[in-house]
């Protein structure tokens, strides 16, 4: 399988900072994997992402994308191949109306008017926001702002979305159905996916995790090997899983629980087979 993104030896410092906001990164996401990245505030999450389209040119090290190397040459050839959901939706919206601020990605890139018409409404579609085509965008909920965002980038057909803290505005059912949507695209689209992220369920869907500490990989591995370190992440200014929250509450309370991690399907067949056992 290729890999959507390879980064190797990155490195990266702002100007002025006693030490670099990346130092010596390197890993590389296979095509149609969702992979998330977490670290406590400061670790470099967001400096990676605007490293990996462009938005910050890199020290040293190399940012491949598509097969493209980053290069003052490439890099709006790779900003095609790649949408980033940030934080705040309001930051991203330059429209009068949702379907104008969808269209505003395509008629930066001179998409043909009839084409743009067609790709708008199929994002809003998609995202299932096209009854609000006319709406104010400031006038919608916030996961409402955010399914818009999510249509401006879907409307541009990239091959890579990252989500940057995307849902750490919204409430817990807000943030669900945004993973949701994100989930469903995928799938419909074969998209990669790169979450940036301090939730820890959020993190727990994905393939594979990258565990980033003062802008370095401490460790790569599927949720159920970062997160069977339990609480040893709260040292790293993370949170745990609930249901291995729950476990080692049950464990320390002298219920025997499995030692590997369990995500909440797992959790409950083991409380079911204890109990049938009682």
């Amino acid at each position: 399988m290729a890999n959507a993104i390879d980064i190797q030896h990155l490195s990266y410092s702002y100007p002025e900072a006693t030490k670099p906001a990346l130092n010596d990164v390197s890993f590389a996401v296979p095509a149609g994997q969702w992979w998330a990245i977490i670290g406590h505030n400061g670790s470099g999450k967001s400096t990676l992402a605007k490293n990996i389209n462009g938005l910050l040119a890199p020290e040293s090290g190399t940012v491949t994308v598509a097969g493209m190397p980053l290069t003052e040459q490439t890099v709006w050839d790779i900003r095609a191949k790649v949408g980033i959901v940030f934080q705040n939706p309001d930051n991203q919206f330059v429209g009068a109306t949702v379907q104008d601020d969808v269209a505003f990605g395509l008629e930066n890139r001179a998409v043909p008017r009839a084409e743009m018409l067609t790709r708008v409404q199929a994002a809003l579609e998609a995202v299932n926001m096209q009854d609000f085509a006319t709406r104010e965008p400031a006038r919608l909920s916030g996961g409402q702002k955010q399914r818009v965002a999510i249509a401006g980038i879907v409307a541009q057909r990239p091959d890579i979305i990252i989500l940057d803290e995307a849902t750490s505005m919204l409430d817990p059912a807000g943030r669900l159905e945004i993973i949701d949507l994100i989930k469903q695209l995928r799938k419909q689209q074969s998209l990669t996916v790169l979450s940036i992220t301090h939730d820890i369920d959020e993190a727990a869907g994905a393939d594979q995790v990258l565990l980033l500490d003062d802008g370095q990989v401490k460790e790569i591995g599927t949720p159920a090997e970062i997160f069977q370190h339990g609480e040893a992440l709260l040292h790293l200014g993370l949170d745990v899983p609930y249901p291995e929250k729950l476990k080692n509450a049950l464990a320390k309370r002298g219920v025997k629980m499995p030692a590997g991690y369990l995500d909440e399907e797992g959790l409950a067949k083991a409380l079911w087979t204890l109990h049938s056992t009682m």
